[in-house]
């Protein structure tokens, strides 16, 4: 359903009665295209206090889309080096840096922070390093016009490893991604051949993937050169084939809770797999007091069970290849809840269990990287679905004041899933425009 509200906003009689009346006022996202796969400008280095990774994240810099200056009028991104900052008068070069041009930033543009993880070593360093992100989710509430901030943690010995992800937050891919925390690894990155094509090669298969996000997911992992298995619920069949046609994918009709769905999965995968989402979810909403057994199972075994179950099997028949990539659907329900979904919830927060647990064990055991995304209001047919009043609030209560996209959740995904983004494990992005709700 399209937001009439966002339309009304980019018209001037909308500006005029929006901003008389305290509305928010939503910005229309640069999201990748073809004709539009970057960002339109230059990107302004910063740094904040005495790094030690200046030259070589310079050099970085110039590999990862825009071209990387050290004064512009009107930039399209900025990435402010924190990685020095040591002490809380430190963090007056944070101010002192980014002061002075914030207003400059052009719309829909990009801030990224890096910072160091907080060391149990040295308690002023690690207060400073974590102020960075209060510091990046009050500016990504502030800065308007479209624009996002992030907090990039790498281990300064390894820079290299965030390439993959200099690329992401740098690009129009993470358009409804803001105030975010990620950490990097040290983990050398696989080579890519193609950054046009990084998963070339690379055979994936996504759960529930007949419509909606999952649809999504396919298309972007196919458009990045993936082989792509299809997996949904026989009841979806005629949807699943459509999608899978259109993108030259194969069709695995399948209840992923079937007590032989790896056997089944391993079989459509004769090479074994590099990527595997797990995808496919269901709600069946009811306060706890009102809700039956029947429904607080089938969203537990579908949403988290089968996952769990299929996940174990696939690794150790090594159907998932080594250097291969697992990619599990949270939701910001699992954060924050949700009135009315205490079964959604809880299984999506145990999503969040799964990546955090399995991830550095995944690391070590196999050479594979585990995460999860996790949306906030994604524009489907089941939000379309939901009472006006509801689903409007759930478009404004975040920072970009306006709904995601499935492709949202799949640009995640498909960064996720790519060789050079071996350093990227046990992250739970939100893909939530900043959501009010939660962390």
């Amino acid at each position: 359903m399209a937001d009439r509200y966002l339309h009304f906003t980019g018209t001037a009689p909308g500006r005029f009665l929006t901003r008389r009346l305290g509305l928010p006022q939503p910005a229309p996202l640069r999201r990748w295209t073809l004709e539009t796969p970057d960002l339109d400008g230059p990107l302004l280095h910063l740094t904040a206090g005495e790094s030690t990774i200046t030259d070589e994240l310079r050099a970085l810099l110039g590999t990862t889309g825009p071209k990387a200056v050290d004064r512009a009028e009107r930039p399209a991104a900025i990435v402010l080096d924190a990685t020095g900052v040591a002490s809380a008068t430190g963090l007056g070069d944070v101010h002192a840096a980014l002061h002075p041009v914030v207003r400059s930033l052009a719309p829909c543009g990009r801030i990224v922070l890096l910072g160091t993880v907080p060391s149990p070593d040295d308690h002023h360093r690690a207060a400073a390093q974590q102020a960075l992100e209060g510091f990046v989710r009050s500016l990504g509430k502030e800065i308007g016009r479209g624009s996002t901030v992030q907090l990039l943690r790498i281990a300064t010995e390894a820079v290299a490893s965030a390439e993959s992800t200099l690329r992401f937050l740098l690009s129009p891919k993470s358009a409804y991604i803001s105030g975010q925390v990620i950490e990097l690894t040290a983990t050398a990155p696989d080579p890519v051949a193609d950054w046009a094509a990084p998963l070339s090669g690379r055979t994936a298969l996504v759960t529930g993937a007949a419509r909606g996000i999952g649809a999504s997911v396919a298309s972007v992992l196919a458009r990045d050169g993936a082989r792509v298995i299809c997996l949904d619920v026989p009841q979806a069949h005629d949807e699943l084939v459509r999608t899978s046609d259109r993108l030259g994918a194969t069709a695995l009709p399948l209840d992923i809770t079937a007590p032989d769905a790896a056997e089944r999965i391993a079989a459509a995968a004769p090479g074994g797999l590099d990527v595997l989402v797990h995808n496919a979810g269901i709600t069946r909403d009811r306060r706890l007091a009102n809700m039956p057994a029947d429904r607080w199972a089938s969203v537990i075994e579908v949403n988290l069970d089968s996952v769990l179950r299929t996940t174990d099997a696939l690794l150790t028949a090594g159907t998932v290849n080594r250097g291969g990539r697992i990619v599990a659907t949270a939701s910001i329900a699992g954060i924050a809840g949700n009135n009315g979904q205490t079964n959604y919830a809880t299984a999506k927060a145990g999503i969040i269990g799964l990546v955090r647990s399995l991830a550095p064990r995944a690391a070590a055991e196999h050479g594979i990287t585990v995460n999860a995304v996790a949306p906030g209001f994604i524009e489907t047919k089941m939000t379309a679905a939901v009472p006006l009043l509801i689903r409007e609030a759930g478009r404004r209560m975040n920072s970009l004041a306006q709904g995601g996209l499935p492709a949202d959740v799949a640009e995640v995904t498909a960064w996720y899933a790519q060789p050079a983004s071996s350093a990227v494990n046990g992250q739970v992005l939100r893909v939530c425009g900043q959501s009010l709700l939660g962390a």
